[in-house]
């Protein structure tokens, strides 16, 4: 019986929480990060920045923003550019109620980044197919991860896990 009301709870949350979701807007989200983003940008010595926001291909609230000499908000390896993504998210958390996909570029970063990652997977593939063995890909985020997941999901030869711990999580392209 407390199972079932344990149950009945969480379905009556996740009710709630589309419900929410539904409600607000886009635009709401938008002016939400945005506004966000420019207060955690205060604290950085970038100058004039623009934020133009636009929707991916995944139904996510893309963030671009522009400006001079932005190098300090990628960062090495991206890793500034990723925990201002995870800071934003978790703001947005908190002030809209509910998690929504937000990614935060800087000057066509992450979709150049995006780019190389997609074709190094399927180069990564092709050579597994022709060699007829497994490969392991270097550690990635889990953002580059899904990348690999996704532009490979399709593809009649290979199959993609995740494996290792930490900042040691890789992808292994498998031969089927």
């Amino acid at each position: 019986m407390d199972d079932e009301m344990i149950k009945d709870e969480e379905t009556v949350t996740e009710e709630v929480i589309e419900e929410d979701q539904e409600s607000v807007d886009l635009d709401e989200i938008a002016d939400t990060s945005i506004e966000t983003l420019q207060g955690i940008l205060s604290y950085f010595d970038v100058g004039e920045v623009t934020i133009d926001e636009y929707e991916g291909d995944e139904g996510e609230l893309i963030l671009d923003i522009t400006g001079n000499d932005l190098s300090i908000l990628i960062g090495r390896y991206g890793r500034t550019l990723e925990a201002l993504q995870i800071l934003l998210s978790s703001i947005n958390l908190r002030k809209l109620g509910f998690r929504y996909p937000v990614v935060v570029d800087v000057e066509g970063y992450k979709s150049r980044q995006r780019e190389k990652i997609e074709s190094i997977a399927r180069s990564m593939a092709k050579k597994a197919v022709s060699q007829d063995r497994d490969l392991a890909m270097c550690p990635m985020s889990p953002y580059e991860r899904r990348l690999v997941h996704m532009v490979l999901k399709d593809n009649p030869d290979v199959i993609t896990e995740s494996e290792g711990e930490g900042n040691e999580r890789h992808v292994v392209i498998k031969i089927r």
